[in-house]
Parts: C-alpha cells; sequence; structure tokens
C-alpha cells in the first residue's frame, strides 16, 4: 500500500481577495494512494475548515487506510481529494473546451489596461468573459462592464457576485445592466429567495455557485439558468453527481468550477467537466494567477519540491 500526504504553497502573480481575506499565496494538500492523486485545498473565506483541520482529518484518513479500514471524511475538501485519489476514472474522454478567461481586480485598473486585456481577444473574442463584481463601487464595476460590452459586442459576460449585494443593490445594478450581453448573474444576493427576487423585478438570468457549496435548498425557477459546480467546496464526488442529475432533469447548464487549486487539481477538474459537462466552457481559468506548478510538463508530481506530510513525519510512502 503506498500512500503519502504533500503540502505545497504557490506563490500569487498579485494579491487576491477572498471574502476579505487577502492572499498571497495558495496553499494545499496532495495526496496519493497507490499512485493516484487528489487535491485538498480548502479555500479562505469559501470553505468551511482551515487548511490545519484539512490536513489533520487527512492524516486521520491515511491512517485508517493503513489499518485496513475505510476512510470517511467529513470536510468537504478532504471527501474531493479521497474520492480523486481512490476514483475508478473513465478511458477516452471527451476533449474539454476552452476554459472561458475570467476577469478580476479594481475596476479602474482593469479599466485602464484593458486595451492590453483585449489585445489577444478582439482578433477572436471568448464566447463568455466572467468578471468578478460586488467587489467594489457600483458606479465603476458599471463602468468597466459596459467597456466590455461596448467592446465585445459578440461575448456574453458572466457576473460573479458571490452572494455580496443585497436585493435592493442586486436590482439596482441589474437596472442599470446591458442585459442583452449579459448571460447570467451568478449568486447576485447570499439567500436563494432573494437571488429569486432579483431575477424576477430585473429579467436576468441567474446561477447558482455558494447556495450549493453550503448544502442550501433551492428549487427550479425559469430565470435559473446554471448550477456551478465547485467539487474542491461541494466535498464529496456522489454529491457534485447528484447535482449533475438534477441539472439535466431540469435542462440546467452544468458548469465545473475550480477553487483556485494546483495545476494538478486543475487537472482533475477537467476530468470531470470532460465527463459532466463535455458541452460547455468550464470555470477553470485560475492558473495564470499561480507563479509556479506542483507537476512536471510530462504531469509527473514534482515531490522533491513539495513538503511531505505522513504518520512517521519522514519523506516515503507509508
Amino acid at each position: 500500500m503506498q500512500l503519502a500526504l504533500y503540502r505545497y504553497s504557490l506563490p500569487l502573480r498579485q494579491p487576491l481577495m477572498f471574502k476579505g481575506q487577502r492572499l498571497v499565496s495558495r496553499e494545499g494538500l496532495l495526496v496519493t494512494i497507490n499512485g493516484q492523486w487528489g487535491e485538498i485545498a480548502p479555500l479562505p473565506g469559501f470553505s468551511m475548515e482551515t487548511l490545519a483541520e484539512a490536513e489533520a482529518e487527512s492524516l486521520a484518513c491515511l491512517a485508517a487506510i493503513k489499518r485496513g479500514e475505510k476512510a470517511t471524511p467529513t470536510l468537504p475538501s478532504v471527501q474531493f481529494g479521497f474520492d480523486c485519489a481512490q476514483r475508478q476514472w473513465p478511458a477516452n474522454l471527451p476533449a474539454l473546451l476552452p476554459p472561458y478567461p475570467l476577469l478580476q481586480g479594481a475596476p479602474a485598473a482593469l479599466i485602464a489596461n484593458l486595451d492590453n486585456i483585449l489585445a489577444g481577444w478582439e482578433a477572436l473574442p471568448p464566447n463568455r468573459i466572467k468578471l468578478k463584481v460586488a467587489r467594489y463601487a457600483m458606479k465603476e464595476e458599471l463602468a468597466l462592464i459596459n467597456q466590455l460590452a461596448t467592446r465585445l459586442p459578440a461575448t456574453q459576460l458572466i457576473l460573479d457576485a458571490n452572494g455580496g449585494w443585497t436585493r435592493e443593490e442586486a436590482q439596482y445594478v441589474c437596472a442599470c445592466l446591458p442585459l442583452e450581453h449579459i448571460d447570467y448573474l451568478e449568486e447576485p444576493c447570499a439567500a436563494f429567495a432573494d437571488s429569486i427576487a432579483v431575477a424576477e423585478a430585473t429579467g436576468v438570468s441567474i446561477a447558482l455557485d455558494e447556495t450549493l457549496s453550503r448544502g442550501e435548498a433551492w428549487h427550479y425557477h425559469p430565470q435559473l439558468k446554471a448550477l456551478v459546480i465547485k467539487p474542491t467546496l461541494i466535498g464529496s464526488l456522489s454529491a457534485c453527481e447528484a447535482l449533475v442529475k438534477r441539472a439535466r432533469v431540469d435542462s440546467l447548464r452544468v458548469v465545473i468550477s475550480s477553487s483556485f487549486e494546483s495545476d494538478l487539481g486543475l487537472g482533475l477538474l477537467s476530468r470531470l467537466a470532460s465527463e459532466w459537462a463535455p458541452h460547455e466552457p468550464p470555470g477553470l481559468d485560475t492558473d495564470h494567477w499561480l507563479t509556479e506548478r506542483v507537476t512536471t510538463a510530462t504531469g509527473e508530481v514534482k515531490t522533491n519540491s513539495l513538503h511531505c506530510l505522513d504518520l512517521n513525519t519522514e519523506c516515503s510512502y507509508l
């Protein structure tokens, strides 16, 4: 039985804010079980568990496997990592559509750099762009949205508010949006009922993300367009698959999305996207925010550059 747990720390190209927490690096764990890998990377501000808690549970799960018992993790990020490391992956998955670009940062800075940002897109514009909103002054964000809509008229914008607006704020913003250029508004409000009320009042299409990660109740609505599934935050792959099946019943789009995982984690998510949503571009455009990788060009994990954690506190397989 080959078992090991590694910790990584990858610098970000620039600091990022996650629900009020400023990150300068992305930290997580890589677990390997008999040569197959999984990633455990709780996202500060969004995951219910800390990295320290995930590490403790991961070590306990590896100890259980070593004793011949079944690992039963309860923390979402640990569930995801162990499920991937023990999954029977299907062969011959279909080719994945390219991820749509992700924009985030201060609107004034993005507008100032818009020519450079769009330089590579205007000849062949992406079908969709995702923009993080509800983080800066509404006036500035609306100015950026309108500039993007003007410069890229054939591109649909996905606006991700991460539940950051009240019902009244979201209604005000939606009243000012060029709705013909908006694909959907992702989690405008923290409460599902408020998001639905905004959709009904303004005609905007919405998508669910945090509602799913928190396991909260939701129901179908004609203006609900997509489910954004983040396996690192939701946890078990069976829970993710249940959401995929529910989406198919209601004819909702399924978008497999990242939580700023390492290149190894993004590779796992890409395989899931190919399996669960092969005709929908995934939300996996986060790799360029990281300055380093945990795998080589051929896909081998660079274990020598990682910190090994195991029950014997030595860098060897258990």
